[in-house]
Order: structure tokens, then sequence, then C-alpha cells
């Protein structure tokens, strides 16, 4: 059976499934209370030892691997996911809600966005009218919170940072490769190394479909190991693990025509301007912060 049939096929019985739930309201009371009782135990059956499963897989060097392999296919995340046995990344659910709210965010003339979630902390930058301090930028931070604690399993506070001078992610294109460096686009800031910003290459050092990997020493943390990947003119960095078992992405392939970042020791596969795992649900790798200024790019590499 090919792919698209095997997706046909789960599509299907997902249908009946949700054709023979919509046929419980033409039951009785008395009836409905019957097979839901019945479907919450079987359901609390089926949780239970599926738990067990993945717990002694993870347990397991071999089983964890497996593991991944298997969550890859539809019907079993389909089935973990019903059950709450696996979700997304802190990082990357707290993306989706902040997609989710942001058209009203922007209804007002402001935005959000994420920098990172650290030990139940999601840090955000407000901009635009989010950053006055009139009633409506309190009303917006408190919305904003409010969606994130409430939205996302572990995330307890949320804190407002700082404006950063530049995006996570930068089209080549806006800067103006191949123009002479006078007429290169760059935006003034304080000294970058005394905000935890290192020069990580050249801009020219980093080709199209390329990574490039190097060691970078924040002038008030330790040593971090960067990647950084050039995918079709958008530049992102990322901390040198890969989310399977840490192994570093120094020859990793960049994939230009599907976009992805494969790694070289288990192929574990991921956005390459994302670090969203295609593999397994829920991996991600660690972005980092990047800029460019004057043909040098500078990677964010503080608090990792």
């Amino acid at each position: 059976m090919t792919q698209t049939q095997d997706a046909q096929a789960l599509e299907e019985l997902a249908r009946a499934l949700d054709e023979a739930t919509a046929r419980l309201e033409d039951l009785t009371p008395d009836s409905q209370q019957v097979v839901h009782e019945t479907l919450d135990s079987l359901n609390a059956l089926h949780k239970a030892g599926l738990t067990t499963i993945v717990k002694r897989l993870k347990d397991d060097p071999r089983g964890k691997e497996l593991l991944f392999e298997l969550v890859d296919e539809p019907e079993v995340r389909m089935i973990l996911a019903m059950h709450g046995i696996i979700r997304g990344d802190p990082r990357t659910v707290a993306q989706q809600v902040l997609d989710g709210i942001r058209p009203g965010i922007q209804s007002h003339g402001g935005d959000v966005e994420l920098d990172s979630v650290r030990d139940g902390v999601a840090y955000v930058r407000l901009r635009g009218a989010c950053n006055g301090c009139s009633m409506a930028a309190v009303t917006m931070r408190d919305g904003v919170e409010a969606a994130l604690v409430g939205g996302v399993p572990g995330v307890t506070a949320v804190e407002v940072l700082p404006q950063e001078p530049s995006p996570t992610l930068i089209p080549l294109s806006s800067i103006g490769v191949g123009a002479p460096p006078q007429e290169r686009a760059t935006a003034p800031a304080p000294p970058l190394a005394e905000s935890g910003w290192c020069r990580a290459f050249t801009l020219d050092a980093v080709a199209v479909g390329e990574l490039e990997a190097t060691t970078l020493t924040p002038s008030d943390g330790p040593a971090v190991d960067v990647v950084v990947v050039n995918a079709a003119g958008q530049l992102a960095a990322y901390v040198n693990e890969c989310a399977h078992q840490g192994l570093p992405l120094d020859n990793a392939l960049v994939d230009l025509a599907e976009g992805t970042l494969t790694c070289p020791w288990h192929g574990f596969c991921y956005d390459a301007t994302t670090g969203e795992c295609m593999t397994m649900p829920g991996a991600q790798l660690q972005q980092l912060p990047l800029r460019i200024d004057d043909g040098q790019i500078w990677v964010r590499a503080v608090g990792v």
C-alpha cells in the first residue's frame, strides 16, 4: 500500500469514527450515558497500556530509536496524541498559541514575537502599540500572558523582553547581498559583544544550501557549539545538537527543494528555517537569534 493509500485509509477510519460519534445523539439519554461510560473505560485502558509501552521504549536506547520511527507514522501519532501521550514541545505549542491570537493583536497596531521558553517562563517581545504605557498596551500584554499561561502546558509565567534590533531569521535579499558594503543595510546598535552577541561568520562564508559549524563564547557566558544554515536565502542559527541523541550536525544535509536539514547520524529531518523536527513531532532544534551587521553574521549565544 502506498503512502497516499495509507493516508486515504486513515481518513476513512477518522470519518467513520466521527459519523459513529454523531449517531450517539440519536440515542436516549440513558443509552448515551452507558455508551460514554463504556468508551471512557475503554479509552482509559488503552491510555494506560500505551503509556506503559511508550515508557518502556523510552527507557531502552534501542526502543527509543524505534519509538521515534513509530511516531512518524500518522496512525500511531494520531492515537498517541488523542490520549495526550505525546504533544509538541513548549516552544512549538507557545508559537501556535501566539499565531492564534496574533491577528487580534495586529488589528490594534501591535505584534508579539516569541523569544524562548525556559523553566516554565515564556519570553516574548511586544511590538508596535504593545510597547507603550497605555491601557491598551497593558491589555494586550495581559492577553498574551493569559493565552500562554492558559494554553501551554508547563508555562506558568510570561516575561516581556526589550526590543532586539533584528529578527531571528533574516532573508538575505533584504540586506542587499552582492551590493557594495557602503550600500548594504545595517542596523545601528550598541556594542553587540556586550549584550551576548558573538561574531560567527562573514556573510559570504555560508553559501546557499550549506551549513557551517563553529563554537562561540559570549562575554558573559559559557562557550556554545553553533551551526548556521543558509536555506534558499534565509539564515538560521541553532545549538549544534540533534534533538535525537544530542549528536553534532556539522555534516548535516541541507535540501533546498524541501527546505529541510537532515542529521547525518540517524537521519532525523528538521525544517531548516524553524528547527521543527519532521521525523519526531515535539522534538525541536534550539534556535538562536541571528542578525547581520556590516557583512558579518552575529549569533546571540548567551543564556543557552
